[in-house]
């Protein structure tokens, strides 16, 4: 079987598409974590492809189908943001030898291939569509979207996984050699040019709308706070530590005006989403959550890092798209879980969405209220990146398991849980998903 990646059709990227023909008739039913660990520690039974079976198999139990029901497999392949494998390093043979392997030494262990997963999940007898959605599981579950809406695939599996090793970020790859080509000479010397071109959009967002960065203190206590309550997330299993406001404005900078919270923490961990037919999925465990659409961003910057017009354009542009495939308002989004891996990509997510009726320059000043899970405002109630760590995908779970009503003790209670929007990671290239308790 030969996997092919999505085309960009999947991803529904133009303006004026109108109302999603699949609107309400996909729906999420089934979610799946492994435990998660802050590095590899050399282990077979903790390596990426490892963890990825925990996390598929315990969606599959969780949606309650039978194993052979599934005919559908969509992930993304890649497994890191930055830890490399080092070039010639062997795969230790006890790694090797505990799965079935495909003729990539690396696959299972520094990248994921959907051969892999099918060669060491024998029960998956009937798996027919494969296709990779690459980024991350914000990409992948809308292409598992739209491939079951399109009849590709009736019960599907959709996994995002990442590993990370010992060492630091950005030290191999194109960055191991003698030089670098071109713009990457500038963008990757230093690793991702997130980061910085975030601060750089931040400080101007600040000098423009006369905010400071310690605005944003309240927004890290409260993700944090949230993420603390997910019992899947790194911080609530190996470090349930809180942060205050004075943590946070004491904390070093990494590149100013983002600190050390601004940025989340890389771990290894994997999640698995099992995605079906409406018809079908009123038959599982779990009450199904209803997918009203899928967009993406496809905003391109005219230099090498996006400017704050720029962001704020593209993320009023791809609300629009949002909404009108989803055949909704603002106004009826209960909660949001846009991305957060930096923090100050937040808040440009949510100003484009006009979330509660906010405009641009409005949500550091929102953030001073109540955004608690208690509240009528409630932001970022799964914690996001900055609460349970780096996977870009705690949002999507939490909005799943939100409108099931069983997001334990972080459920929402001060607004009734219907509709609401996961999305990210960019502002400029994101891929966005509305979820509804109703399929109407």
């Amino acid at each position: 079987m030969s996997t092919p990646t999505a085309p960009a059709s999947m991803y529904r990227p133009d303006a004026g598409a109108g109302l999603w023909e699949h609107r309400g008739k996909v729906a999420a039913v089934g979610v799946g974590h492994s435990p998660t660990a802050r590095r590899w520690d050399g282990r077979p039974e903790t390596s990426v492809g490892a963890i990825s079976l925990t996390a598929l198999r315990r969606a599959i139990a969780d949606a309650g189908v039978a194993p052979a029901e599934i005919d559908g497999l969509v992930l993304d392949a890649t497994t890191t943001t930055g830890a490399y494998w080092p070039p010639g390093k062997p795969v230790p043979p006890e790694v090797l030898n505990a799965y079935n392997a495909t003729d990539d030494p690396l696959d299972g262990v520094a990248k994921l291939s959907a051969e892999w997963i099918l060669a060491n999940m024998p029960e998956l007898t009937n798996v027919k569509f494969t296709m990779y959605g690459p980024g991350c599981m914000s990409n992948a579950i809308c292409v598992a979207a739209q491939a079951v809406g399109d009849g590709l695939a009736n019960t599907c599996l959709v996994l995002k996984s990442w590993h990370n090793y010992e060492g630091r970020y950005y030290q191999g790859g194109a960055n191991a050699g003698d030089a670098l080509p071109g713009s990457a000479a500038i963008r990757a010397l230093w690793g991702t040019p997130a980061c910085f071109g975030t601060a750089l959009q931040f400080a101007e967002y600040c000098r423009k709308y006369g905010k400071t960065h310690d605005m944003m203190a309240p927004f890290i206590e409260n993700s944090r706070n949230n993420g603390l309550k997910f019992p899947e997330g790194y911080w609530a299993q190996h470090r349930p530590e809180q942060i205050t406001a004075e943590d946070y404005k004491a904390a070093r900078w990494i590149a100013k005006p983002a600190n050390l919270f601004d940025n989340d923490l890389p771990i290894m961990v994997s999640a698995a989403y099992l995605y079906t037919t409406a018809e079908r999925a009123r038959d599982m465990d779990q009450k199904p959550v209803y997918i009203l659409n899928h967009a993406c961003s496809r905003g391109r910057p005219r230099s090498l890092t996006p400017t704050l017009d720029e962001v704020e354009e593209e993320t009023a542009r791809t609300a629009r798209k949002i909404y009108e495939g989803a055949g909704i308002t603002a106004d009826d989004l209960s909660f949001e879980n846009m991305y957060d891996g930096f923090a100050q990509f937040h808040q440009f997510h949510i100003e484009g969405l006009g979330y509660r009726g906010m405009k641009f320059g409005e949500a550091l000043d929102f953030y001073q209220g109540d955004i608690s899970i208690s509240g009528p405002n409630p932001i970022l109630p799964s914690g996001g990146n900055v609460g349970c760590g780096r996977s870009r995908f705690w949002m999507h779970t939490d909005c799943i398991q939100q409108l099931q009503q069983r997001a334990g003790a972080r459920q929402v209670t001060g607004v009734k849980p219907e509709i609401a929007v996961s999305g990210g990671p960019m502002p400029l290239g994101g891929h966005f998903t509305v979820w509804s308790a109703s399929p109407d």
